[in-house]
């Protein structure tokens, strides 16, 4: 159902009055009424009675089902409250400054003793490296030392060799005629007035049989010691070489005569 209103038209041109107010109020609920009376009687006249539908009865199935109950919130994690920094204490400020400057003090002490220590170990490894080389040089001139001394005795070796050598060939040259007789010459009376001293060589050939020939006097012998010098030399005798069994003569044969005073 609805419900119409019709506004009331109000004349501007004339003064309204309350009964005129009145009856136009009425006049306009009894037109609403009237219009609903109608509506009612037409939905009526179209409406229908019919017998409701048989209920159909539905089967509903239950199932119970058991349920875990759920774990319970786990509380949440406090906050740590943050402490409050602390004024420090002077005392123990200047405690640890103290320990602070102590510490860098050992560390630096340390370091130099490490340093030090570094340079002692250098000092050491450069003595050690100077002795071996000292070692190793003096090893080198005894090697050296010992090489020289080792050439200069084959040296030494190899010239009383040939000494030996040059000794025995004289040896067995003169085994060919060994002097068998010799006798000082006579010392001049003149000479021995003057005390003059000297030497005076003789050459000659000794012969076949051993004898001295043609005995001569060298030049640089002093006139006072050249004729006991050849009578002297007269009277040696040799024992006469030899060569293929047979005696040979020998020339150029020399004598040396010194005379001293004593």
């Amino acid at each position: 159902m609805s419900s119409l209103t019709l506004p009331a038209v109000h004349d501007a041109r004339r003064p309204s009055s309350p009964s005129l107010h009145w009856r136009r109020r009425c006049t306009a609920l009894g037109t609403t009424i009237g219009l609903h009376l109608g509506l009612g009687a037409l939905l009526l006249s179209h409406w229908q009675v019919s017998e409701p539908p048989a209920p159909q009865v539905s089967t509903v199935q239950l199932q119970l089902l058991t349920l875990t109950p759920p774990a319970p919130p786990e509380p949440p994690a406090a906050i740590p409250e943050l402490p409050q920094p602390a004024q420090p204490d002077p005392a123990i400020e200047r405690q640890r400054l103290e320990q602070a400057a102590l510490a860098r003090k050992r560390a630096e002490q340390q370091r130099l003793e490490q340093e030090q220590q570094r340079q002692r170990d250098l000092q050491r490894e450069q003595e050690r490296r100077r002795r071996e080389a000292e070692a190793r040089e003096q090893l080198e001139q005894q090697r050296l030392a010992e090489q020289r001394e080792q050439a200069e005795r084959q040296q030494a070796a190899a010239a009383a060799a040939e000494r030996a050598r040059q000794a025995e060939a004289a040896a067995a040259a003169s085994r060919e005629f060994l002097p068998i007789a010799k006798q000082a010459p006579a010392y001049p009376q003149r000479a021995l007035d003057k005390g003059l001293e000297g030497q005076c060589t003789v050459r000659y050939r000794v012969n076949e049989q051993g004898r001295v020939e043609n005995p001569e006097a060298e030049p640089d012998c002093h006139p006072l010691f050249v004729h006991p010098s050849l009578n002297a030399a007269k009277r040696f005798r040799y024992q006469p070489r030899v060569v293929d069994g047979r005696a040979v003569a020998v020339a150029n044969v020399r004598n040396t005569f010194t005379y001293r005073i004593e």
